[in-house]
């Protein structure tokens, strides 16, 4: 039995995810010499770790703002309004999304649904979410970010 890719009695890939979400708690994202660095730790192929990594729109390999806002696109969110609250974003923040400020604040993400489904419209600032949203509840969240 090749014992290399196991760690104890786990294989070393059911630990891949929980590495890649610490990493990126740590640095913000995942870099490309971290992750050559996990592979070569955890004996995983490069290419393996980058199809879990590029997978889930939660993890990233590109260098994100300090605050990353995910606009909720799901249908209850859509109904009331999540287009509109992606414009008041775009506008007040003067990025389109998948954009970052020039200061490199924020980035602004639509993203599928954040679970807050009865207080849509939403979003997620880094891990919080917001509900409800509005031009005012924008503009007050902004400012307390800033």
């Amino acid at each position: 039995m090749n014992t290399k890719n196991k760690i104890g009695d786990m294989p070393a890939s059911s630990l891949l995810l929980p590495r890649l979400t610490k990493i990126q708690k740590e640095e913000g994202y995942l870099s490309e010499e971290r992750l050559k660095e996990l592979a070569k730790e955890i004996s995983i192929p490069i290419t393996r770790i980058y199809e879990v990594a590029t997978f889930y729109s939660f993890i990233t390999i590109d260098k994100k703002g300090k605050y990353v806002i995910r606009v909720c696109a799901s249908p209850s969110c859509h109904i009331n309004g999540s287009d509109d609250i992606l414009e008041i974003f775009e506008r007040l923040l003067e990025i389109k999304v998948g954009g970052t400020t020039k200061d490199n604040k924020f980035t602004l993400e639509k993203t599928s649904c954040i679970g807050c489904c009865d207080e849509a419209p939403a979003a997620l600032i880094n891990d919080e979410a917001y509900t409800k949203l509005n031009d005012e509840k924008i503009r007050e969240i902004l400012a307390k970010c800033k």
